[in-house]
């Protein structure tokens, strides 16, 4: 596997580098006065399909590795990597037009978004066979359709969680090697090779793209980065779950509740507002961490000013990331821990967002000194 995993990240970086030297004059220049920029300068946002050619590019060469004796005893012939490409092309195609033409209305990414879900169905399979209550259990087995349409439904969503917390160099990106290296290493616990190979694969993947975006900021992934990230991490945590009942199905909300609670959380404060979800705006706690909590850095140029206040954003969100993953990876089998700690992690969440509002930055920001 650490063959695959290393041929993953060369490919990626490479074909990274590829892609933004090839895309960088055909896509579109962000606007200067979007909400959600923070950075100079006309910077490309196709690093998306890096990271998709090295993890595809690597599962292809999966019988070659085995040729070569590099690729342990993984079954390749169970992958069906047709079927997962199959799953990706509608949602990233709309990405990829996205990033390269940034006309592609909010609706219409949605739907994309969602038919890639309904293939992940179709042609993988993902349910959520059950909610490891027994007093739900039941009923939620007599009504099998509820379990295909919640998966439905986290397929087509979690791409644009990942896409919402994709603000800064190094946040989304971390956060998907971070979830796919446990969800690997649970996958291997279960005794479930090709799961785990799926997930190696992208977290190298992702490891090969961030060569370019951290911390100098050449490339982005884009809305394409964010579908790929999305629709893998989501297809490989019901595939998971469902292939091995000794798996919570609240370990991967765990895992991802950081993007999964930003998304429902901006929902309901532009709700309130009376906006629409789909507006983009500043209010993110990223961004409100960008602004009132990472310290400004003294340089005369504005370009490496705000680069630099960029990169420390991203190291805050880390260890909040850490909050989830570490409690998810020791409880993995207990829907009951899993489910408090999501619970907490959302209060937590709100009371730092609100501090943050309210200019009461948390004792954990005021003594670090990044």
């Amino acid at each position: 596997m650490l063959s695959l995993a290393a041929l993953a990240f060369l490919l990626s970086m490479v074909l990274t580098l590829v892609v933004r030297r090839v895309l960088r004059r055909r896509a579109r220049r962000y606007p200067l006065d979007a909400p959600q920029r923070f950075h100079v300068g006309q910077v490309p946002r196709v690093g998306g399909l890096g990271v998709l050619a090295g993890w595809l590019l690597a599962l292809a060469a999966l019988p070659l590795l085995q040729w070569a004796d590099l690729a342990g005893n993984i079954d390749s012939d169970r992958i069906h990597l047709w079927k997962w490409a199959a799953m990706l092309l509608p949602a990233v195609a709309g990405g990829v037009v996205e990033d390269l033409t940034q006309r592609l209305p909010a609706r219409w990414r949605l739907l994309l978004t969602l038919s890639s879900g309904l293939l992940a169905w179709v042609l993988l399979g993902v349910a959520v066979p059950r909610l490891d209550f027994a007093w739900l259990d039941g009923w939620w087995r007599a009504w099998p359709a509820l379990g295909v349409a919640l998966a439905v439904l986290a397929v087509a969503g979690l791409p644009h969680a990942f896409n919402i917390i994709d603000g800064y160099n190094g946040l989304a990106g971390v956060m998907a090697i971070v979830v796919c290296l446990a969800l690997a290493h649970v996958a291997q616990q279960v005794g479930d090779r090709e799961l785990a190979s799926l997930a190696v694969a992208l977290a190298a993947a992702t490891g090969g793209f961030l060569v370019w975006n951290y911390p100098r900021g050449l490339i982005f992934a884009g809305d394409a980065g964010a579908y790929v990230w999305g629709l893998l991490i989501a297809v490989i945590s019901l595939l998971l779950v469902q292939r091995h009942p000794i798996v919570s199905p609240w370990f991967p909300l765990l895992l991802l509740i950081y993007p999964v609670w930003e998304t429902l959380f901006s929902m309901y404060r532009k709700w309130v507002r009376g906006d629409s979800p789909g507006m983009a705006d500043a209010l993110h706690l990223h961004q409100l961490i960008y602004r009132r909590v990472v310290r400004s850095v003294l340089d005369e140029d504005e370009a490496r000013n705000m680069l630099k206040r960029n990169n420390r954003t991203a190291p805050y969100l880390w260890g909040f990331i850490a909050l989830s993953v570490v409690p998810a990876l020791l409880f993995w089998r207990f829907s009951g821990v899993l489910l408090g700690f999501c619970v907490l992690f959302a209060v937590s969440y709100v009371a730092a967002y609100l501090a943050l509002v309210r200019f009461k930055v948390p004792r954990v920001f005021r003594s670090s000194r990044m």
